[in-house]
């Protein structure tokens, strides 16, 4: 998997391995593996031993009793009286018995013993065998610290009975020393197995979460360098999906930053701007204040209009700090005649008397919103101004350029539609369209506009959305409801189009 250049601190840990922080101790995940896997094939050795050492002494016993039938068909039509001494003692050590007797039917017969047999203190019946009786009885034999006379009863190949009596310190030595094979090749086994699964592991899994891990400190340390976030090394199972959603998260997280930053030196700016704007503004409104005494029948047309648009200027440097602090203050809602109020936004947008702007209101004169003429007045005008800035791009005098406003009443509501003839909305700016730094349609622009647009329409328990037309241009669809139902269709979800609301 490919790393970023830069890199964390990093310290040398017990296997070798790069560590995430010189301050940290104890075991990594490869060594916590790698014991792991040891102990567990251990202890998959250790179940398998106890069985199997069962069955070792169970053979043991067998291949006593089978020799044992061997010497005993060899001298069955002898009689044991007449067998010398010397020879019945070979066959015992040849066996390591103590005592071999047959029995047919009812009939028991004595092959060979010595002269004073032992006492019994265990027996051992081969005819007939239970897991864990015999598995019990290999442990007691290997734990027994003192000798012992065994009876091993077993079948003949003629089918009769045969028995042996013999001391348990052979079989005792024959367990200790199988044991002691088995843990040694269990040992070996373990360590071959954990090794194969520790390496496997360790490049698949583990080497792989600690180039992520040491890829998450490190982007942690600079979230704003392109050249910390991860580059996916391509695999297609979960541990490739993790790289590539963990390169798609810094990389939102990344942008994220960046633009908290620019809203940070931008509300900076803001800030110097807006305290000395207000001061020049109101340096305005004194001298237009003057104008307005003047008789001249001109500056008494212009002077209300010029008087207005700085009121409203400064109105919107006392407000503007409050966008994304605290959010626009709650609408105070009155009664509008619609119409003039579109006049007014077209006068403040030099759309009267326009030369390349043909400009028409289409709101019948009767129409009433119940609004904040304020705060609807800067939602159309933001709408206008960016319907202007669209259209204006093109030089070329044979284009229709035409702004149009409208709006009809809808029971307790009010539709409105600003439209226009420009080039439209690029599909690639209508998924962000209404959030501040990101719907900008054209170079060079904020989106700010859009963005103050919607939250004062929000604000109306209102929507805004960008409408489908069949001509080329954009079409803006409002719908504000009456103050007594926008309370209750805040939570309403937007008619159509992409809105907010």
């Amino acid at each position: 998997m490919a790393q970023s250049a830069s890199q964390p601190k990093e310290s040398v840990n017990g296997d070798g391995e790069a560590g995430l922080g010189a301050g940290r101790h104890g075991l990594s995940l490869s060594w916590k593996l790698l014991f792991l896997t040891i102990v567990f094939v251990m202890a998959s050795g250790v179940l398998i031993y106890v069985p199997t050492v069962a069955n070792f002494r169970l053979t043991w016993l067998s291949d006593r009793l089978a020799m044992a039938d061997a010497a005993s068909t060899l001298i069955a039509n002898s009689d044991a009286s007449n067998i010398p001494r010397d020879i019945q003692d070979d066959i015992l050590a040849a066996v390591g018995a103590t005592a071999i007797a047959i029995r047919s039917g009812s009939v028991s017969r004595l092959i060979a013993t010595v002269e004073m047999p032992p006492s019994v203190d265990r027996t051992a019946d081969l005819r007939s065998m239970e897991v864990v009786r015999e598995i019990v009885d290999a442990f007691d034999t290997l734990f027994a610290t003192t000798p012992r006379t065994v009876r091993v009863i077993g079948v003949t190949r003629s089918g009769g009975v045969l028995e042996l009596l013999i001391n348990d310190r052979a079989l005792r030595a024959a367990m200790l020393n199988y044991s002691v094979n088995i843990l040694w090749l269990s040992a070996l086994i373990s360590l071959i197995t954990a090794g194969l699964l520790y390496f496997s592991i360790n490049r698949l899994f583990v080497r792989p979460m600690r180039h992520m891990t040491e890829n998450i400190v490190a982007f942690s340390e600079a979230p704003e360098d392109s050249a910390r976030i991860i580059v996916p090394s391509g695999r297609r199972d979960e541990i490739g999906i993790a790289e590539e959603h963990l390169a798609e998260m810094q990389r939102d997280l990344r942008e994220t930053l960046q633009q908290q930053r620019h809203l940070a030196d931008l509300g900076l700016a803001v800030s110097k701007i807006n305290h000395d704007l207000r001061n020049m503004l109101a340096s305005a409104q004194l001298i237009s204040d003057r104008l307005g005494s003047l008789p001249d029948p001109t500056v008494q047309r212009f002077a209300p209009k010029l008087i207005g648009a700085l009121d409203r200027a400064i109105a919107y440097c006392q407000s503007t700090l409050a966008y994304g602090r605290a959010g626009e203050k709650a609408p105070a809602r009155r009664l509008i005649v619609l119409s003039r109020l579109v006049d007014d936004v077209a006068d403040g947008l030099g759309l009267i008397g326009n030369p390349t702007i043909k400009w028409e209101n289409r709101v019948p004169a009767d129409l009433e919103i119940d609004a904040d003429p304020d705060q609807f007045f800067r939602v159309l005008v933001n709408l206008g101004r960016n319907a202007i800035q669209a259209m204006e791009g093109d030089d070329d005098p044979s284009i229709v350029r035409r702004l149009t406003i409208g709006a009809n009443r809808d029971g307790n509501s009010v539709t409105i539609r600003v439209e226009d003839t420009g080039p439209g909305v690029p599909e690639k700016a209508r998924a962000h369209l209404f959030r501040a730094f990101q719907g900008g349609a054209r170079p060079g622009g904020t989106g700010l506009g859009l963005a103050i647009a919607a939250e004062l329409v929000r604000a109306h328990g209102g929507t805004i959305a960008l409408a489908e037309k069949p001509r080329p241009g954009a079409s803006f669809e409002i719908i504000i409801p009456d103050a007594a139902v926008g309370n209750d269709r805040s939570e309403e979800p937007p008619k159509r189009g992409r809105s907010i609301s």
